[in-house]
């Protein structure tokens, strides 16, 4: 729930109420971006650059592509809808694992098509290649590298592997949402985008400002592929489909390296608080390559009453209970915001 309805719902504070359920940067976005989006908002009037030069220009000379290679979206989910319009229907199948980001199966489902997924959790990718085998009217693929809502994070040289045996009329889409977290934990996990797109010309990459730069809230992301599947998202894009001043964080996002440096390394000094917690407690936790966590408990407790008692004491954090696991997902917060959670979750169960 948004801190908003929690204030109305329990009397809270909004002063008091944390979000820890949606994965944003406790740390806001860089003090730059704040800057130049207050220069900016004078053109507030004006529509924005719809050929969105100067991000595109940014974008491509960060990730060594060219401007023809890259589509701008109102986040990384727009991209996602773009590829689900351009392969899916009510004649073809999706295939992604077995619990993943949710909107992959309901943007394929809009269009009619069947949704296939793996019997194991998360990215099990023989039984994919099984699946994938067995029904060749797959068009459409999703990887989630890392995966939300669980954390885990494939090797490169597997997904590299995988992609081996992928026919080229299908299309991969490998969301890197937690791309920054991920490749800065393990260099074995990092997806470099113009390597895969240029060995699997059926591939598109997905990122977004919404996690690590901490843009949540000017919905901004990005799909990077072979032009000629480029050509065919802008045939889906409307015109201005961000904003003049979302452009502008986003241009300023991108140059600030240090600021995301530090989220990166912050979130997993952090994370280290919550395993450990985790394990004084004797809960379950998946290892994360992200800026969250998922605890998992045991039949003793359970997560949909932990998730909703903390939200009564103004903590937000995300059930799985729809997943069906006994386990919430908890944003990885401020030093003072976890140790908030920690102090309140102890308060509560033991």
């Amino acid at each position: 729930k948004p801190i908003e309805l929690v204030v109305r719902e329990y009397g809270i504070d909004s002063k008091a109420v944390i979000k820890l359920a949606s994965n944003e940067n406790p740390r806001g976005c860089s003090p730059k971006v704040i800057a130049a989006v207050k220069e900016e908002a004078s053109k507030m009037n004006l529509y924005p650059d719809d050929s969105m030069y100067e991000l595109k220009e940014a974008l491509a000379k960060k990730y060594n592509v060219t401007e023809s290679n890259i589509i701008i979206g109102a986040g990384s989910d727009q991209i996602i809808s773009f590829s689900r319009n351009s392969k899916t229907n009510s004649k073809t199948k999706g295939l992604m694992a077995g619990i993943t980001f949710a909107m992959y199966e309901i943007y394929a489902l809009q269009t009619g098509a069947t949704i296939l997924k793996t019997p194991t959790a998360g990215h099990n990718l023989e039984e994919m290649l099984a699946i994938y085998k067995a029904n060749d009217d797959i068009s459409l693929i999703f990887l989630c590298l890392p995966n939300n809502p669980l954390g885990e994070c494939l090797d490169t040289k597997d997904v590299y592997a995988f992609l081996d045996q992928i026919r080229p009329e299908t299309l991969v889409v490998i969301d890197g949402a937690y791309q920054e977290y991920a490749s800065y934990k393990d260099p074995a996990k990092k997806i470099i985008p113009s390597d895969i797109i240029a060995k699997y010309p059926n591939t598109l990459y997905s990122g977004t400002f919404s996690k690590a730069y901490g843009l949540g809230g000017m919905r901004c992301g990005y799909g990077i592929a072979q032009p000629e599947i480029i050509k065919a998202l802008l045939k889906l894009r409307a015109p201005f489909n961000i904003t003049n001043l979302t452009l502008k964080a986003a241009i300023v996002a991108l140059s600030d390296d240090a600021f995301v440096s530090a989220s990166v390394k912050e979130n997993f000094e952090q994370m280290r608080e919550y395993e450990s917690f985790a394990k004084e407690l004797g809960f379950k936790t998946i290892e994360s390559y992200t800026n969250f966590i998922v605890l998992e408990f045991d039949a003793s407790k359970n997560a949909s009453m932990i998730a909703q008692k903390l939200m009564e004491k103004g903590i937000i954090v995300r059930n799985l209970g729809a997943y069906g696991m006994n386990a919430i997902r908890v944003t990885i917060g401020t030093p003072e915001q976890n140790k908030r959670f920690f102090e309140c979750f102890k308060s509560l169960y033991m």
